[in-house]
């Protein structure tokens, strides 16, 4: 018997977070609520969630804190819940490591969609192929830079660089087809899935990331390509 997916569920409006569990265990995924930031923080390890559903105004620790505090150690997978619709608050919320933003009140369907989209990404193989020599090993490789997928890192300069799993996922696309340029609509289909409804302003924020991250090489650099998208660019 093939084990459920399991969801965290953290609302600290119970009849909301009873609500989105039941549409989740229609669709055979085991569920565990708790109602604030602390708790979710705790039940990560003894539950062991395959994604969390994270609401933003908790009591106490706040979603966006619970984020910050998992991506440090752990990339699993984030859709966070707000009613807030404003564009700085999903911005944030990406900038810290979210996979996906949903505002209350929201669709059953699309929330279910969004949950197995981002499941999916999370558990899908890479199809891109190695251009390595060793062929059991996804990456790439430039002056000062190594992406590897297999094991999801990034070195540069001899560093071990912290990159959430899009971030590197777009690094790696963009680095892989080097001089080719894609749109944003190109990449958030590859990288983000086809079923994504959010705007085009989702890469241009995982772009500004990587850049503060690794920046410009003499060598190579993601450059922006205006009116189109952006292209990983080799000297």
């Amino acid at each position: 018997m093939v084990d459920k997916q399991r969801i965290l569920i953290v609302d600290d409006d119970n009849n909301i977070a009873e609500l989105i569990s039941l549409y989740l265990v229609k669709e055979c995924y085991e569920t565990l609520i708790v109602n604030d930031g602390e708790s979710a923080l705790a039940k990560i390890s003894e539950f062991g969630p395959d994604l969390m559903l994270l609401d933003i105004m908790l009591p106490g620790i706040d979603g966006y804190e619970v984020c910050r505090r998992v991506r440090t150690t752990s990339e699993l997978p984030i859709i966070m819940l707000s009613a807030k619709g404003e564009t700085f608050d999903k911005v944030l919320g990406l900038q810290l490591g979210a996979d996906d933003y949903i505002e209350k009140p929201f669709d059953s369907k699309e929330m279910v969609a969004r949950v197995k989209a981002v499941l999916r990404r999370s558990a899908a193989k890479p199809a891109s192929s190695s251009i390595t020599e060793d062929s059991d090993i996804d990456a790439v490789s430039y002056p000062d830079l190594l992406i590897n997928l297999t094991n999801y890192s990034v070195t540069y300069k001899g560093r071990t660089i912290e990159m959430p799993p899009k971030e590197l996922e777009l690094l790696y696309f963009l680095a892989s087809s080097p001089n080719r340029v894609y749109t944003r609509e190109q990449l958030l289909d590859r990288i983000w899935g086809y079923e994504y409804s959010g705007d085009t302003r989702t890469v241009d924020v995982h772009i500004k990331r990587i850049r503060e991250k690794i920046g410009d090489h003499e060598s190579w650099r993601i450059s922006t390509i205006w009116g189109k998208g952006y292209k990983f660019e080799t000297t």
